[in-house]
């Protein structure tokens, strides 16, 4: 042990606080065999453990302590867990209690912890100590941290025990060896216990992450018989809620892999091959991936460098050639003693390397002068692993830079160099491409912000200064308008108090809101009465002093002054109340994609179940995305993995099809029911003479289910790339993943997740509206993707809005078909299982048909086995399919999403923006095609309501003679079941309906006669005119020629010739007609004749394959669609063009004056 000189100063030392605030409890169970408890609370954190006072004989105790607790080690404070016990006191029960009641428990982790001034009263629900127990209830806390300056010496008196204390504390300590811990458990002398009832007090130390753990404090003590602990290099860097997790994994194999057949070229496949050793026994970084070996080179700095511009350093390694950044230069240093701190990363191919030699040179920026240089061996690198610390740099003689002097020294250069893989730490910041933007190429690890909902309720308005010149019997049409960023709403119209000048609202307006919370709130009071706006006043609020609550407790409402009106500086005043809500989860994906259902107050977040590994290995087959020249192609691919806040980008593989990533990330899981999601997309920021606001281009993208994933199993399996195009599905590429799913199977933390609710409680306690929930999704996307945009290499917007499904709200016909085949797929068992009763029925098999007979007897004989057996044929079926389950997770299904049948117009039509950019010829055929399809569907609605309403009248006695015979035959089977045993009765009927063909007549029973019979109320509905009817097919008629339809004889009498004489032109039309296709018919055959009488070819097969022929043949089509909209375009308009000459002849024949009957009725 160092011992320190006395008379060295004392030096502040932070300390860091845990405060535990016991407010209160609802709703607690009764304990005490007397209808009531005397509750008390016990927490428990690294060791120290403190309790509250009793309670008694109360079920909503209060007691408002704070327990102060000492954070030994802030820094894994996060990974630390706080145990929060209730009990009953055993002796305030008057005897009647035995020992101390569980009442409930909470468990937190650091986590959760906020820092003081951002706490919040929070009541949590009371859990179940094991799958047994009653408990019920909630407890209120407030949990925070703070840190404390405190002089090094005091912290050394109050932490060193009194010398009794310490003989009594060896008399009894225990030393305990437990995961890398030193527990020593002395006498318990703080807390007040009964007992055996609660563990004594535990002083835990934390071991280093070394294998051979010191005992300072407990040196006196020797027990040989424990054995240091072992732990893996890797283990640390795991919170303790996973550990156990990952220890669940060692025993079992490495890598599962199932052969399977390959389904066609757009099923995932799994990839055979093994990335890791058999004789790992614990799990290291990068164990999903193939190890990549890289030649590291880190250029630190120089010195005694000529007098020089801007050196810079040129690498060159066998094929590799490299040129570092500009020096820069520290203040005050001179400038011969440049630096650059910069780390390159080349590929190293051990036969190629294994005779190169590497040149580091120095050249002068301005002048390119050769400054010097020095070469290295590679065979003599040494090969650094993970777990190592980082190479020191040396420094290493430049030689042969002086022209005057040759092989004189130029000065030194510290550097390194070693061989690793993409596991090594420098690899994540190092130069490993030549592309000009290379910052652009790197892999990076991005953080979506923290959003919060904003809610502002608009309650009043006072003193508002209202234009006096308003129309008599004219209210104020008065609304407000909040903004926020690019977010903006409006309150609907105010009701006015008409004894004073105030407006109520009362309407709730929410926002998306986004950490820091730089931005402000502006309220504008407008006056919408008159065509021009005009603004009464506003406010501006500043996010940072709204108030944030993570529960539904009241928020006082505050009035704030108006600005900036036509008043002078008094504009009024509003009622506002106003706060951001923690309880929520924004969400910035589509609710059956989500990744994240925590909310927003860290407070709230539950621990982790798990933990997810992806490993991405590369891509293979990708089609090329850009020329290079001379007719050749390049992808410059880089692949985005995002799962909840935590986005990953790999780097960018350049110009190749067939990159190879091999880099591995983790996510903690907090809920399993949550997707990953993957894609892959070209680089073109990394060019310098790409015009700014080029995107990347997609590649493709699948998704990965977690709860799909079996736990503790390597999945490695290669997924097709697919992207749908305005030409229609292509397939791009595939993709190489590795996934892990670190997760303890069917233990009652994973097991309890199945049962709880989805999204925070806030959803269901105040739920926002579908519309505004897309609304905000909208919001929180574009946040999301302007704060990405703003890193270093940014994550572009169109990055973000394909992985985040942007548009996955809008409308295509291909949606509509795919979700109505899913609703066929899921009722195809019921299908299934009418007809397979209706060949029971047939006697299809006879031998299944007397079984089902035994059956049916047995289960009406004993009803008491109809619900076990139903369950036991549930558990049947679902043993059966155990055979079928998939193997590897599912990525995407063409089949289920209808985009490899879709038809070309309707993908265009998907692809067409908002408000349309289609001519309107090609709109209207859409919408007659959108026409048919909703009278289908009207039709099917209107099938359902009449079965309903035929239902209805069997009572409502719409058919006197129908109601009648029903109650009748309701009578009368009320009899027979009185009379006759249910049995029988069933046994009966289920005979009846299982008999013989035979005996059964071919036409519907008189059951279902009857049925049909009865009346609905489709026969009271309105149907258009007939002149309605008939114009419909070619246009839309006016109101005016609808009604006209009492016409005068005079103009029967011309619209009749007319129709004979449009009728002889129509015949002598088709004469004519027909003598033209004789005469081409007659000239077809001469030329036929004249060709020596060849028959006419048929179309080959090969014709229909054929995408050029095709496409010339879907031209055509379009033409001809395009030559018949024009026509009925002027066949439109001609009838409309008829139909005002009609009405200007009826006002000449019958003028106001002396107009007819007819004239005056129509």
């Amino acid at each position: 042990m160092t011992m320190q000189p006395e008379n060295q100063p004392n030096q502040p030392k932070t300390i860091r606080k845990l405060i535990v605030e016991v407010v209160d409890a609802k709703d607690l169970l009764p304990k005490d065999g007397l209808g009531s408890s005397s509750p008390y609370v016990v927490v428990d954190f690294d060791g120290q453990k403190k309790r509250t006072s009793t309670v008694p004989r109360n079920l909503n105790p209060i007691w408002n302590e704070s327990l102060e607790f000492i954070v030994s080690d802030p820094q894994t404070m996060e990974y630390e867990e706080l145990e929060i016990e209730v009990f009953n006191d055993k002796k305030m029960s008057h005897g009647n209690a035995r020992k101390n009641h569980f009442l409930g428990r909470v468990k937190f982790y650091g986590s959760q912890f906020a820092k003081r001034g951002d706490e919040g009263l929070i009541y949590f629900p009371l859990e179940k100590k094991s799958v047994f127990s009653w408990i019920r209830g909630e407890i209120g806390l407030r949990i925070f941290y703070y840190d404390e300056l405190v002089d090094e010496q005091e912290s050394r008196n109050e932490g060193a025990p009194q010398p009794e204390a310490v003989a009594e504390a060896k008399k009894s300590a225990v030393v305990v060896v437990e995961e890398g811990r030193v527990m020593e458990v002395p006498v318990p002398t703080e807390v007040a216990m009964q007992g055996e009832q609660f563990p004594p007090v535990v002083t835990i130390e934390e071991s280093p992450p070394a294998a051979t753990v010191h005992m300072e404090h407990i040196h006196q003590h020797h027990h040989p018989e424990v054995p240091p602990p072992q732990i893996p290099p890797e283990m640390h860097h795991y919170p303790p809620e996973v550990r156990k997790m990952q220890t669940g994994r060692f025993e079992c194999n490495d890598r599962v892999r199932v052969l399977r057949k390959p389904n066609g070229d757009y099923s995932p496949k799994i990839i055979t091959g093994r990335f890791g050793s058999e004789s790992e026994k614990f799990p290291v970084a990068h164990d999903l991936v193939e190890p990549m070996q890289y030649l590291f080179i880190r250029i630190v700095k120089a010195r005694g460098l000529p007098q020089t511009e801007s050196p810079y350093v040129k690498i060159r390694a066998s094929c590799h050639f490299e040129r570092s950044k500009p020096a820069s230069y520290r203040p005050g240093e001179p400038a011969t003693n440049p630096e650059w701190n910069q780390v390159f990363a080349l590929p190293h191919n051990k036969p190629e390397f294994a005779s190169s030699i590497l040149e580091i040179a120095v050249w002068d920026g301005s002048s390119e002068r050769f400054i010097g240089g020095v070469c290295f061996d590679l065979s003599d690198a040494p090969v650094r692993d993970p777990p190592d610390s980082p190479l020191a740099p040396q420094w290493y003689r430049l030689e042969g830079g002086d022209d005057q002097n040759p092989g004189g020294v130029s000065g030194d250069i510290q550097l390194a160099v070693w061989i690793g893989t993409q596991a090594d730490d420098a690899f994540p910041e190092s130069w490993s491409s030549d592309a000009p933007y290379v910052a652009h190429t790197r892999s990076k690890v991005y953080q979506s912000p923290k959003l919060w909902y904003l809610r502002v309720t608009v309650i009043e308005a006072q003193d508002l200064h209202i234009a006096p010149n308003l129309p008599p019997l004219t209210a104020p049409e008065v609304r407000v308008k909040v903004q926020l960023g690019f977010q903006s709403a409006r309150t609907r119209r105010g009701s006015m108090n008409h004894h004073s000048s105030t407006f109520y609202w009362h309407e709730d307006l929410v926002f998306v809101a986004g950490e820091p919370l730089e931005d402000s709130l502006i309220l504008l009071v407008e006056d919408r009465t008159v065509k021009e706006p005009v603004l009464l006043g506003h406010v501006v609020m500043p996010l940072a002093s709204i108030e944030q609550r993570v529960d539904e407790r009241h928020v006082a409402a505050k009035w704030v002054g108006l600005e900036g009106g036509t008043g002078g500086s008094y504009s009024g005043r509003m009622h506002l109340r106003m706060c951001l809500e923690g309880g929520y989860h924004v969400l910035d994906e589509a609710a059956h994609v989500c990744s994240d259902f925590r909310p927003t107050a860290k407070q709230l977040w539950k621990p982790a179940v798990g933990i997810l590994e992806l490993g991405i290995l590369g891509a293979r087959g990708l089609l090329p995305m850009k020329s290079k020249g001379q007719g050749k192609g390049s992808t410059d691919a880089y692949c985005v993995a995002k799962y909840g806040k935590k986005w990953v980008r790999t780097r960018t593989v350049t110009d190749t099809f067939d990159p190879r990533w091999n880099e591995q990330y983790t996510w903690q899981v907090y809920d399993p029911s949550t997707v990953l999601t993957i894609g892959v997309f070209d680089n073109w920021h990394m060019f310098a003479d790409v015009p700014e606001g080029k995107p990347d281009c997609r590649i493709g993208k699948i998704r990965i289910r977690i709860s799909t994933l079996e736990s503790n199993k390597v999945y490695t399996s290669s997924y097709p790339l697919l992207v749908l195009l305005r030409t229609g599905l292509k397939k791009m590429g595939e993709i190489e993943l590795a996934i892990r799913f670190v997760c303890p199977s069917l233990l009652p933390d994973t097991c309890i997740i199945y049962g709880q609710p989805l999204l925070p409680k806030m959803h269901y306690l105040r739920p926002l509206g579908v519309a505004q929930q897309e609304a905000l999704r909208g919001a929180a996307t574009k946040m999301v993707a302007l704060w990405l945009a703003r890193a270093e290499p940014p994550l572009g917007s169109e990055v973000v809005q394909y992985m985040l499904d942007a548009d996955s709200h809008t409308w295509s016909m291909r949606k509509s078909k795919a979700n109505w085949f899913r609703i066929v797929a899921m009722l195809a068992w019921a299908v299934g299982l009418a007809k397979w009763l209706d060949k029971i029925r047939r006697w299809k098999n006879p031998v299944t048909t007397v079984l089902v007979h035994i059956l049916y007897l047995v289960l009406v004989w004993f009803p008491d086995l109809i619900v076990p057996t139903g369950f036991l044929y549930v558990f049947l079926i679902g043993v059966w399919y155990y055979r079928f389950r998939p193997k590897i997770p599912a990525g995407m299904d063409i089949r289920l999403s209808q985009a490899e049948t879709v038809d070309p117009d309707e993908l265009d039509e998907e692809f067409d923006t908002i408000p349309s950019s289609r001519p309107p010829e090609i709109i209207r055929i859409r919408y007659d095609r959108l026409r048919t399809l909703a009278a289908r569907v009207q039709t099917v609605l209107g099938d359902f309501a009449t079965q309903g309403e035929r239902v209805q009248a069997l009572v409502s006695w719409r058919d006197p003679r129908a109601t009648k015979l029903f109650i009748g035959v309701c009578l009368m089977i009320t009899v027979v079941l009185y009379a006759v045993p249910p049995k029988m009765v069933a046994v009966a009927l289920g005979f009846y309906f299982l008999r013989h063909p035979m005996f059964r007549d071919p036409k519907p029973p008189a059951s279902l006669n009857f049925f049909r019979r009865l009346p609905s109320l489709s026969d009271r509905r309105q149907s258009r005119g007939l002149k309605a009817i008939a114009l419909s097919s070619g246009m839309g008629e006016t109101a005016e020629s609808e009604k006209n339809d009492n016409t005068t004889k005079v103009e029967k009498k011309d619209k009749q010739e007319k129709k004979e004489k449009h009728a002889d032109e129509d015949a002598k039309g088709e004469k004519s007609e027909e003598k033209a296709k004789d005469k081409k018919k007659k000239d077809k055959a001469a030329k036929d004749k004249e060709d020596g009488g060849e028959e006419k070819k048929k179309k080959s097969p090969e014709d229909k394959k054929d995408p050029v022929k095709l496409k010339a043949k879907l031209e055509k089509l379009d033409t001809k669609m395009q030559e018949l909209a024009t026509k009925r375009d002027e066949i439109l308009k001609l009838l409309n063009e008829a139909g005002k000459t009609a009405a200007a002849s009826n006002s000449e024949a019958c003028p106001p004056a002396t107009a007819c009957d007819s004239c005056k009725k129509a």
